[in-house]
């Protein structure tokens, strides 16, 4: 089975990857593609899926935090 990815895109969206089913909160599929972005800024007129609103208008730039082997 293929691994599903989901990419935390800087200052944009989710990047999803790979065969996933997508449903709302009562069961219902939204239909997708082998690639799509889900809105992560809030300001999408598409919600779930990303729509390019957030261009120049959301900031976020997220990182794995990095633990030494010492803290472990």
């Amino acid at each position: 089975m293929e691994k599903v990815q989901i990419k935390v895109m800087d200052n944009g969206s989710y990047r999803v990857t790979g065969d996933v089913e997508l449903i709302d909160v009562d069961g219902n599929v939204f239909e997708t593609k082998k690639v799509f972005s889900l809105c992560r800024c809030g300001l999408s007129a598409r919600k779930p899926f990303c729509d390019g609103t957030h261009k120049g208008q959301f900031d976020s730039c997220v990182r794995v935090e990095k633990v030494l082997e010492d803290e472990k």
